[in-house]
């Protein structure tokens, strides 16, 4: 399983798809993606994502600055089996950019975004990496975030 070279995608109304693949072995004994699959697919689409712009993690704590943070809450929905290898896409968004913390939302769907097999979200925490405490977003963190920033009426539709 891998997270392929961004290239262009199908549009979505907010949000991006970042291109994914399936491999044979990412599937369980019932040939289905096996559960546990579905949130690193997605944890490899918000890497790729975050270092297209220039942010990343080298093994140093103390100069990972916005890349220094941990995750508080996982919630993901099974909505239907994904049963093949093959090319797919992570469609990722922010429901909420606080201070610290910032609750992602996603997809796993197919590569145009137009079948849904799994949804859910994440809440991630900023921390200073010496107390490991809550610590402000950077201002170009927070511009960056702003981007995927999901429509107040695309959120009310889903609801």
């Amino acid at each position: 399983m891998s997270v392929e070279p961004r290239r262009p995608v199908h549009p979505v109304p907010y949000g991006e798809l970042v291109p994914v693949t399936v491999h044979f072995d990412d599937l369980d004994a019932l040939g289905m993606l096996h559960n546990a699959r579905y949130p690193l697919l997605v944890e490899r689409a918000w890497t790729a994502y975050w270092h297209d712009r220039g942010y990343g993690f080298d093994g140093d704590w103390a100069a990972a600055g916005d890349m220094c943070n941990v995750i508080k809450e996982v919630q993901v929905s099974y909505e239907r089996p994904l049963t093949r290898p093959g090319h797919y896409a992570a469609h990722l968004w922010i429901e909420r950019l606080g201070r610290t913390g910032l609750t992602y939302g996603f997809r796993l769907c197919s590569a145009d975004g137009t079948e849904t097999y799994a949804r859910g979200h994440r809440v991630l925490v900023r921390v200073d990496p010496q107390a490991l405490r809550p610590t402000p977003w950077s201002d170009r963190a927070r511009a960056t975030a702003a981007e995927l920033l999901r429509p107040q009426e695309a959120a009310a539709d889903a609801a």
